[in-house]
């Protein structure tokens, strides 16, 4: 008794500071609660939970506070609603429902293509989960990679909000496309819909540059292979970085665009078909050896990809692989504490495709009514020039320019917002000559194609570094070259065929194996590489 006693004073004393401090700041007495998981910065979550209390207070009479739930990028949060929606389901299944919980139903309450041979079970868990309104107590998803989103959307896990139709003038070529070059900007049940867009290029250090010889800045990707380069380049791990990976996939995707029209220039004749089966072939693997060689010259593999054009503005490095908005914050930053002109960022031309970060309605959201308003917000005419204006333009940001490009076509065309833009020269849907995205061509290998640039270029880094090293001391001789990169391995028909089976297979351990065998292949053929080029020096 005497020890419950002393516990319970213990606990109210901890509590009592808490119970008694005063509720304070626009949040504290809020009518109606917005729960978001987000990895947005601090910059973006500030502007947005402002802008948007300003909105709904002025639209409804009511004020709003705004829960922001930050647990890192989109690898994070798609672990999160993993677990979320799983513990979740399983709650409703066994405890409402009063049926038995099984791995067949786990696996298949979340997807719409249940295995070969699957129990009834299987499909039973998933019309349940599809009928419910099972939820993670979270309201919104709000940025990330439209690739996320539409696995999060196959899984069951968002909802329509109604945006399209209540707004059906915003959705068109004048306003927010449903694709462009190839991408999609929404889903077409309206489950996510892009409100800003990204694109991927190269960030590089002036300074940096000049004192590798370099006399101009890196304009295509092919640029980063150039040997002046080695120890010098800062890239993030694919598998850790969504944006990132998609960089790489551009990259595969221009090679594959490139053969594609050598092909049909050389032979305008033929069967359409079977030329461009030959130029995904041959495309991807010119890409893959493309990443080899700027892998060979890279310094890391971060698991931060926000790392990269800090590294490159502190001259650490002298170019990178960079999402477009990084590299701007990393400029505004600069430019904030008096320094401009340090660094550099291209997009480069026919190399890379306006992507969408999306915003979504999660299934069972607590306050679905807010969450809506929310998305009708964001792409919003008035929402949209928070991200695009200036810190303190009419209508824009208070405190920080987010320096990020509006989804809306509409936005570009007024100009009376240019002497307000933050980036007034940018005209994401003005290039003439964009890369076409072809999802049929490495949108279903995603995963694998991550896969396969941690074998080849993240767990062999340090023996292709070396051999890399040795081939440009060599002058580059036919034969290590042949051997650096024989990628026959990891070609596109083996990543259709046995590396897909391994990562989808339900036995995690098939992965691992497999990139155990594939790394220490690589690693050995890069050491004969390596002997190669030091026998004909």
């Amino acid at each position: 008794m005497k020890r419950a006693l002393l516990l319970l004073a213990l606990a109210a004393t901890l509590a009592l500071p808490f119970a008694l401090r005063p509720r304070t700041g626009p949040d504290a007495a809020a009518d109606d609660t917005l729960v978001i998981i987000s990895p947005h910065n601090e910059a973006v979550r500030t502007e947005f939970g402002h802008a948007f209390q300003r909105w709904y207070r002025a639209r409804t009479g009511r004020t709003v506070a705004v829960d922001w739930r930050v647990i890192g990028g989109t690898s994070e949060i798609a672990r999160f609603l993993d677990g979320g929606y799983t513990a979740a389901f399983e709650a409703y299944w066994t405890g409402l429902l009063h049926r038995p919980w099984s791995n067949a139903v786990q696996a298949g309450f979340a997807t719409d293509r249940p295995a070969p041979g699957a129990p009834p079970a299987a499909a039973e868990a998933r019309a349940a989960f599809l009928a419910s309104d099972v939820g993670c107590g979270i309201d919104l998803f709000f940025g990330g990679g439209s690739f996320d989103f539409a696995r999060q959307a196959q899984a069951g896990r968002m909802m329509p909000s109604g945006v399209l139709e209540q707004h059906p003038d915003w959705f068109g070529e004048a306003a927010i496309p449903a694709a462009y070059a190839g991408a999609e900007y929404r889903d077409p049940a309206g489950r996510w819909i892009g409100c800003v867009l990204s694109n991927f290029g190269i960030i590089s250090n002036g300074a940096a540059l000049q004192r590798l010889g370099l006399d101009r800045p890196p304009a295509q990707w092919a640029d980063l292979a150039d040997p002046r380069y080695l120890g010098r380049i800062a890239l993030a791990d694919p598998t850790k970085s969504g944006s990132i990976a998609a960089a790489f996939e551009n990259v595969i995707q221009q090679q594959m665009q490139q053969r594609l029209l050598a092909l049909a220039a050389a032979a305008p004749g033929g069967d359409p078909a079977a030329r461009e089966a030959q130029a995904v072939r041959e495309g991807w693997t010119a890409g893959l050896r493309l990443l080899q060689l700027i892998a060979a010259n890279g310094r890391y593999f971060t698991d931060s990809a926000q790392k990269v054009p800090i590294d490159v503005a502190a001259g650490d490095c002298a170019a990178g692989l960079c999402i477009d908005f990084f590299a701007r914050q990393q400029e505004e930053s600069l430019h904030r504490r008096g320094v401009d002109g340090r660094i550099g960022y291209v997009a480069p031309a026919g190399g890379t495709v306006a992507s969408v970060d999306p915003v979504a309605l999660l299934r069972g959201a607590p306050h679905r009514a807010v969450a809506a308003a929310f998305i009708e917000f964001v792409l919003s005419p008035e929402g949209q020039k928070i991200w695009g204006l200036k810190a303190g333009a009419p209508g824009g940001p208070e405190h920080y320019a987010l320096r990020r490009l509006p989804v809306r076509r509409d936005f570009y065309a007024q100009a009376d917002l240019i002497p307000w833009r933050s980036d007034p020269g940018d005209a994401p849907f003005a290039d003439r000559s964009p890369l076409v995205y072809r999802p049929a061509w490495t949108g279903g290998l995603f995963r694998e194609m991550s896969f396969v640039i941690r074998v080849m270029c993240i767990d062999a880094h340090p023996e292709l570094v070396r051999a890399w090293r040795e081939i440009n001391a060599a002058g580059q001789p036919a034969e290590a070259m042949a051997a650096l990169q024989d990628v026959g391995a990891v070609n596109y028909a083996a990543v259709q065929g046995r590396i897909h089976a391994a990562l989808a297979a339900p036995d995690r351990l098939l992965e691992l194996r497999l990139a155990d065998e594939l790394g220490a292949s690589f690693r050995r053929q890069y050491d004969r590489a390596a002997e190669l080029a030091r026998a004909k020096r």
